[in-house]
């Protein structure tokens, strides 16, 4: 039995090597790749495919609102790719009957894989942090922007870098770095990214 799975990327390039991906495998069918979410909405709505693929950068935009409208839809279940894998994002995505979260760092078999178990039914969420997020009791001080920042921090990304993935000048990269440092009181950025790690918001 195929799994009919709609992509949903703005980018062109990823969303085009997705659904290459993804066609395959036998058992998943592709049935629309949209740049839109608006479009994923409709999409699900008129056609209500298996399972939902939202890419999401943990920007401050609309990707989750979308996932959970259509985790209500009747035979689709929605799935969030990303980069960013935050204390936030899990409880709200949790919390929303979204059917799981897979970082872009994950294989093409694992994310086949979580494409697999989502339409058995089962929830997709990385146990530790999914853990973390949900039973954490201090609140995060930082925007969802903030943590994207810091996120790439962690990857060890310059602020060049982090500038061209999240479409961003330097300055602005700077400004959010000065930020979270006095949101945290932290000493530096280094210090910022320990204390957030310690309290599991990325």
């Amino acid at each position: 039995m195929e799994i009919d799975v709609l992509v949903c990327d703005d980018l062109h390039l990823s969303r085009s090597a997705l659904a290459a991906l993804l066609e395959r495998y036998q058992e998943l069918r592709v049935v629309a790749a949209v740049d839109s979410r608006a479009d994923a909405l409709a999409f699900a709505e008129s056609h209500e495919p298996d399972v939902v693929i939202i890419s999401f950068e943990g920007e401050d935009d609309d990707a989750i609102e979308i996932a959970k409208t259509v985790a209500t839809v009747s035979g689709s279940q929605s799935v969030l790719l990303t980069t960013t894998f935050t204390r936030p994002v899990v409880r709200e995505a949790f919390a929303a009957g979204i059917r799981g979260i897979v970082e872009r760092s994950a294989s093409p078999r694992q994310f086949v894989e979580a494409i697999q178990r989502v339409h058995r039914g089962e929830r997709v969420f990385d146990t530790e942090r999914t853990v973390a997020a949900l039973l954490n009791g201090g609140d995060c001080p930082l925007t969802m922007r903030e943590l994207s920042v810091l996120e790439s921090v962690s990857r060890g990304d310059t602020v060049a870098e982090i500038a061209a993935c999240l479409h961003l000048s330097e300055g602005t990269v700077r400004n959010y770095l000065s930020s979270v440092v006095r949101k945290t009181k932290a000493r530096n950025r280094i210090d910022a990214l320990r204390i957030a790690r310690e309290s599991h918001w990325i």
